[in-house]
């Protein structure tokens, strides 16, 4: 995947995040949700596995495109997939 003609190298399950999050542009997707539709079945209890996905996300993104934010959390709730420019 590029990112302002550079390569993010993400993986194919950051891409799969990525991309759930980028069909739903503007709309806050619950952690349960993702969860489900990345791994299967319920989250458990206090499980960060989409927390860490999400942070892995976007070190790489800010890696190749340091100017914007593509995903933003929604504390408590999801996360919300939203190009915006920083600088």
């Amino acid at each position: 995947m590029l990112v302002e003609g550079r390569r993010a190298g993400l993986t194919v399950r950051e891409f799969q995040l990525f991309f759930l999050l980028a069909e739903r542009l503007d709309s806050v997707v619950q952690r349960p949700e993702i969860y489900e539709l990345m791994w299967g079945g319920d989250m458990p209890r206090r499980d960060r596995s989409v927390d860490v996905l999400v942070r892995r996300v976007r070190g790489k993104l800010e890696g190749v495109a340091p100017d914007w934010r593509y995903i933003h959390t929604h504390f408590g709730i999801g996360y919300r997939f939203s190009p915006e420019r920083i600088r």
